[in-house]
Order: C-alpha cells, then sequence, then structure tokens
C-alpha cells in the first residue's frame, strides 16, 4: 500500500517518539541502576569496615586474655609484652569499633554494652596482671577462679559473635541485591537496545520504503514531464499556427476591408461636391417661384444631404479607426520582440517627460521612485505600454482637482518586476475592472475620443513579454495599474550579462 507523505511523516514521528521514549527509560533505568549500584557499594565498604574492626576488636580481647593467662601460669615476664601492646591498642580500637557500628542498626545497639564489657574486663585482666607482679599470686588466681572475667569474655564473644554474623548476613544481601542490580542492567540494557534497535529498523524499512515510492513516483513524473513536454510543444505549434492564422485572416480582412472603404470615402467625397453644387443652384434660383417639387429639391440640397453626408463620413471615419486599431493589434502580434537590457530609471524619466507639459497645464505633477536598475526586455513594448498609461492618467483626470501621478518600479520575489503607475482621476467602477482590456470596450463618461483599444494592445503588449497587467481602482478617488513583467525572460536569461 502507497505511503502518503503525511502518513509517513507521522509514522516517523511516532517511531522517534517511540525511540526516544524507549531510549529516555533505557538511560534513566541504567542511571537508577548504577546509582543503586554504587549505594550497595557504599554498604559493602561500611560492612566489611565493622566486620574488620569487630575482628580487630575480638582480637584484641583475645590477646590481653591470652597474655594474661601466660603470665600467671608461668610468671615469665616476657608474657606482659602482648598484654600490654594490646592493652595499648584497644582504646582506640574500640573507638573505631563504635564508628564503624553506626551503620548498622544491631551493632550500634550492642555497641555501648560490648565497650562496657570490653573496659570491665581489661581492668580485671589487669588486675590480676597487677596483683602478680606485686607477687600475690594467690590473690590473683582467686580473681579469675571467681568467673567474673568468663563471664565478661563470654559475653563480650557472644555480643562480636553477633554482630561479625550481622554484618556477614548484610553481606550476603548486599551481594544478592548486587546481582539482582547487575542482572537488571543487563535485561534493561539488552532490552532497551533491541527495543530501540527495532524502532531504528522500523523507521529505516519505513524510510526506505518511502524514499523507493518517491523514486518511482519520480520516475513517472519524469515520464509524464517527458510526454507533456512533448504534448505542450505541440500544442504551442498548434496554437501559434492558429496564432498566426488568426492573425493573417485580421490583416486580409481588414486589408479587403479598407478597399471598399476607401471607395466610400471617394464616392462621399463626390457626393459631396455634387451637394455643393447644388445647393449653389438651389440658391441661385431661391427668388423662383416656389413650387412643391422646388421646395423639396432645396429641403434635400440644404438639409437632408449634408445631414446624410455627415452620418456617412462619421460612419467611414469611425469604421477606418477600427479597420487601423484591428491592423495595429495584428501587426503587433506578428511583431519579433528584441529583448535587451532597458535601464529602467531612465525609461521612467522618459516617458514621464513625453506628458510633462500637459501635467503642468493641469497644474500636476509626476513622481517616480525606481528601486530596480534594469530589467531585459522589448523596450519598444515597455515604452508603448508606459506611454499609454501615462495618457489615459492625463486623459481621465479631474478637473477640480490637481492631477498627481507616482511611478513606482519594485522587484518582487520570483523574479518579477512590478511597475506600478497611480493617478488620482476619476477611477474605474469596479464592475468594469476587467471590461476596460476588452477589445473595443470603454468605461465611465465617454467624453474623450478613442476607440476602446489601448488597454486591450497594453495587455497584448504584456503578455506577449511574459507579464500581465492588473487594475486596483476606486470610482471617483484614482486607479493604480501594475504591469509585472520578468527580470530575465527565460528565452534570454542564458544570454544576457548579469
Amino acid at each position: 500500500m502507497p505511503i502518503s507523505r503525511g502518513s509517513f511523516i507521522v509514522s516517523t514521528l511516532l517511531l522517534l517518539l517511540l525511540g526516544l521514549v524507549a531510549l529516555a527509560g533505557v538511560v534513566a533505568s541504567n542511571v537508577w541502576l548504577v546509582q543503586r549500584t554504587q549505594a550497595l557499594v557504599v554498604e559493602v565498604q561500611q560492612m566489611r569496615r565493622l566486620r574488620a574492626a569487630t575482628v580487630d576488636f575480638r582480637s584484641l580481647l583475645q590477646d590481653l586474655e591470652t597474655g594474661q593467662r601466660g603470665y600467671l601460669l608461668t610468671s615469665d615476664p616476657a608474657y606482659l609484652a602482648p598484654f600490654r601492646a594490646a592493652a595499648q591498642k584497644l582504646p582506640a580500637q574500640m573507638e573505631a569499633f563504635e564508628k564503624a557500628a553506626q551503620v548498622d542498626p544491631v551493632a550500634r545497639e550492642l555497641a555501648p554494652d560490648l565497650v562496657a564489657t570490653a573496659k570491665a574486663k581489661m581492668a580485671e585482666l589487669k588486675q590480676t596482671v597487677d596483683l602478680t607482679e606485686a607477687g600475690q599470686l594467690a590473690q590473683a588466681v582467686d580473681i579469675v577462679r571467681s568467673d567474673t572475667g568468663k563471664e565478661l569474655m563470654d559475653r563480650a564473644r557472644n555480643s562480636l559473635a553477633a554482630i561479625v554474623k550481622e554484618a556477614e548476613d548484610h553481606l550476603l544481601d548486599i551481594n544478592a541485591e548486587q546481582a539482582s542490580s547487575a542482572n537488571a542492567l543487563w535485561w534493561v540494557s539488552v532490552g532497551g537496545g533491541l527495543l530501540v534497535l527495532g524502532v531504528t529498523i522500523a523507521g529505516m524499512a519505513t524510510i526506505f520504503v518511502y524514499l523507493r515510492q518517491l523514486a518511482q513516483t519520480r520516475r513517472e513524473v519524469e515520464e509524464l514531464n517527458a510526454s507533456l513536454e512533448a504534448r505542450v510543444r505541440e500544442r504551442t505549434f498548434e496554437l501559434g499556427r492558429a496564432n498566426e492564422e488568426i492573425q493573417r485572416f485580421a490583416y486580409i480582412v481588414t486589408h479587403d476591408l479598407r478597399a471598399p472603404l476607401v471607395n466610400i470615402m471617394g464616392f462621399t467625397s463626390e457626393l459631396e461636391q455634387s451637394v455643393a453644387t447644388l445647393q449653389a443652384f438651389v440658391d441661385r434660383h431661391d427668388g423662383d417661384a416656389h413650387t412643391p417639387d422646388l421646395e423639396a429639391v432645396r429641403l434635400a440640397a440644404r438639409e437632408d444631404l449634408p445631414e446624410a453626408l455627415g452620418f456617412i463620413r462619421s460612419s467611414t471615419r469611425k469604421m477606418d479607426g477600427l479597420i487601423n486599431a484591428i491592423l495595429k493589434l495584428s501587426r503587433e502580434g506578428r511583431r519579433v520582440t528584441k529583448p535587451e537590457r532597458i535601464d529602467l530609471p531612465a525609461l521612467l524619466d522618459t516617458s514621464a517627460a513625453a506628458i510633462q507639459h500637459q501635467v503642468t497645464e493641469a497644474q500636476g505633477e509626476v513622481t517616480i521612485d525606481a528601486r530596480v536598475s534594469s530589467l531585459v526586455a522589448d523596450r519598444l513594448s515597455v515604452e508603448q505600454i508606459i506611454g499609454n498609461l501615462l495618457d489615459n492618467a492625463v486623459k481621465y483626470r479631474r478637473r477640480d482637482v490637481p492631477l498627481r501621478i507616482a511611478i513606482r518600479a519594485t522587484a518582487r520575489p520570483g523574479g518579477l518586476v512590478d511597475i506600478a503607475v497611480e493617478d488620482n482621476g476619476r477611477g474605474i467602477d469596479p464592475g468594469d475592472h476587467e471590461r476596460v482590456f476588452e477589445l473595443f470596450r470603454r468605461s465611465g463618461q465617454q467624453d474623450q475620443p478613442g476607440e476602446g483599444i489601448g488597454l486591450a494592445h497594453v495587455r497584448t503588449m504584456a503578455r506577449n513579454l511574459g507579464g500581465d497587467i492588473s487594475l486596483k481602482s476606486t470610482f471617483g478617488q484614482g486607479s493604480v495599474f501594475t504591469l509585472s513583467l520578468p527580470a530575465y525572460p527565460r528565452a534570454v536569461a542564458g544570454s544576457v550579462a548579469a
């Protein structure tokens, strides 16, 4: 099933989101497990310190007791060396034990009593040793036989054994937790990696399918473009040939129409001369008897015939103007344009100068704002278009306000140049905005001479240049005609220097 662009984007975003969630989960789990492992390592270190401190504590007590017994049995001072060494180390070891015992509840609970028992045992041992050194061995033996020291030592051993067992059990629990954490870390890493890998593979598969579909679509488009270009060339050739036929037909028709029109105009002139002769004859016999026939001749010579000839003359002049307009459009369509680089500000200045005397008579002014230095187009066509727009601005001005004309040239995205001609004239009714560009159609008050071909001719020339013309107008306030042309026509863009 083909993947649409929307579904591709949605599926890709979903896969990316799933991959990010999976990656975030893996990272968060790894961070938590690593932190947990670090905490367990700290606990292991603490338990090991507690166990070592407890074992050392027990060893010192045993060294004290061994040294004391050896000395009591043999009275050999050599046994006092380990006794005194252990007695010297014991206070510091008890302090280290008390500090290490704070990390475990059981050890923390047993530590005070154990330390007190150890101190009592140490005092008992020191007392027997001191008595033996003083030669009172019997008293020292009596103290030993009282079993007070044995009870203290047994209690101390039991407490020390309980603390060692607690530490070892805690270490076993920690080892189990570390193993569980390591196992969880392995599963999270492997599972998360597989999930991310799966998402990546799915995403790559989706992208691959979409790219393959795009490649196939591109091939189809290229094939369609190839066939379309052929069809466009064929249609363009046919349209060009049809256009040539239409222009040739218009030229032939207007040329053939002109011949009888010339005859009509010639015979009209002869009729006007004959009427003049008839009028002179009637004037010479104005004093003759007034018969009905003579009155009819006089009426025909002085009124009917001149009026009829006037209608014929005005109709032939109008028809001659229409034929000339058709011929002009036909010649313009057959004229080969010659694109060249145009200095646009200079062209606008020249066009404005051509109507300056009329603008001055209207107490007006023309302003030019050319923000485009040049364009490539047919100079004659551009001059005719701008000239026609300026002539219309002067011709259809409002008589009650000074004339204001503004010409602006600006660049537009897409390599286009807009040339706007704005005036404060009569304006054009919105319903006539498109009508004014039609051949032989005019808008508004018909108090100015014309056949209605100016703007039609302008649009024809603009489209021949690859552009177009548009209108914005408010009736009674003015109009803005905007000529849009390509800055570099495609046909010459590669051959004209930038």
